[in-house]
């Protein structure tokens, strides 16, 4: 029996476990294929003949803004058509992502979200298949009392 996709709205707030993110306003955008964060300082290099990459997360006046610095693989490098229609070639990591208690593998592009509202995005590939979108709601897996 396949299980029933949950309702999210435009904007969500999620958690990223991995970056020690418990909640940060995400904006749903099924126009966009690939989800990204919004990072700062992104260097890739090689370790032990595979590519890494090491950034930090979001800006010093964030509220979710920890100050670390996050070394993981690189996962892929995409060519991204960012909000301005500009193609960008960005280095993608996977991480899980948690909403309604639930954490989901979900692959990030590391990008420069400074001049948008919204320091995530979540996109096509990480809600196909789970979510179903309400764009009328906002903020749908707070307003709910599961854990």
């Amino acid at each position: 029996m396949k299980s029933k996709k949950r309702v999210i709205g435009r904007v969500e707030s999620i958690g990223f476990p991995e970056f020690g993110i418990t909640e940060i306003d995400a904006k749903i955008d099924t126009g966009a294929y690939t989800s990204a964060i919004h990072c700062h300082e992104v260097k890739a290099f090689m370790k032990d003949d595979e590519e890494w990459v090491r950034f930090k997360l979001l800006d010093p006046h964030h509220p979710a803004f920890n100050h670390k610095e996050f070394t993981m693989p690189v996962f892929a490098r995409k060519r991204i058509k960012n909000s301005f229609g500009q193609t960008q070639k960005r280095i993608i990591v996977q991480t899980k992502m948690l909403i309604f208690g639930k954490k989901y593998k979900i692959e990030l592009s590391l990008a420069d979200r400074s001049k948008l509202e919204f320091p995530v995005l979540l996109g096509r590939k990480a809600i196909r298949n789970r979510f179903v979108v309400d764009v009328s709601l906002k903020n749908v897996a707070l307003s709910t009392n599961e854990s």
